[in-house]
């Protein structure tokens, strides 16, 4: 029986996994099964002639407790959506570019909307291709300076990559979406406290940077200590400044924090 343990162990199952097998007592012919139910690995023969069968318990990995624990990424309820009528293309408006320019954008590339009746340059929040939300920056002096149009708590996004940096606007999660290793996605909470929806939506990553604005060390810390139950390695980037004004010393602690596996 302990050869039996031992092979066992080798199938090295996940949880949830069934694997059948030729029998390791009969030999029967993919007549032994063996399946990792929560931390529970039970297998049996069924061939009636042999009747070999058994249990024992393991222990389940962090990822195995947290994706039994925890709803997936893509069951996060989404809200309809339709952009109001006065949120229009920027069609190179000298409003839209002049933002663009001076955060070193490429309107185009960003999706950049302009909404003619508030005078905002808008972003559009999406989720599984969909459009669920908007985020309305104000270009004057209008108050509040960044706008919510829709009901949706998904962060707004950019980029495409294997580790998420949490930010607080739009700007800085465009400035690092775009940087050129492209393996970081810039993730935007917009907000003073994470969203079940942030949450949900950040354990999809294997690595969570946390950067928010030097004077917000306390919600810095907060959102690590939010995130570690979520996320399996959280870590927290101090800032000299907000990410979206690109200082050199800052943009090169963000690349060193990163192991050359993410890279």
């Amino acid at each position: 029986m302990m050869n039996i343990k031992e092979m066992i162990n080798e199938l090295d199952l996940a949880n949830g996994m069934t694997k059948r097998i030729n029998c390791p007592v009969c030999h029967g012919h993919k007549t032994f099964t063996v399946t990792n139910n929560m931390g529970s690995l039970v297998w049996n023969c069924y061939k009636v002639s042999c009747g070999t069968k058994g249990g024992k318990r393991i222990n389940l990995s962090v990822e195995d407790i947290r994706d039994a624990v925890l709803p997936s990424v893509v069951d996060i309820p989404v809200t309809p959506f339709v952009l109001p009528e006065y949120i229009v293309l920027h069609n190179d408006r000298s409003e839209t570019t002049a933002f663009a320019s001076k955060w070193g954008l490429n309107a185009d590339e960003v999706d950049m909307r302009y909404d003619v009746k508030e005078n905002r340059v808008v972003f559009l929040v999406k989720h599984d291709g969909l459009i669920v939300d908007a985020i309305g920056r104000a270009v004057g002096n209008r108050l509040p300076k960044w706008k919510r149009y829709g009901t949706s708590d998904l962060p707004y996004v950019y980029g495409h990559g294997n580790v998420a940096v949490v930010v607080e606007d739009c700007v800085s999660a465009m400035i690092v979406g775009g940087l050129e290793h492209n393996v970081l996605v810039g993730v935007a909470v917009l907000g003073t406290s994470l969203s079940d929806s942030h949450k949900r939506y950040l354990s999809q990553f294997s690595t969570a940077i946390v950067a928010l604005d030097p004077d917000a060390l306390t919600k810095t810390l907060s959102f690590a200590k939010d995130l570690r139950g979520y996320v399996n390695d959280v870590k927290v980037l101090r800032l000299k400044d907000d990410l979206k004004y690109r200082l050199e010393e800052d943009i090169n602690n963000l690349n060193n924090t990163l192991t050359p596996k993410e890279i």
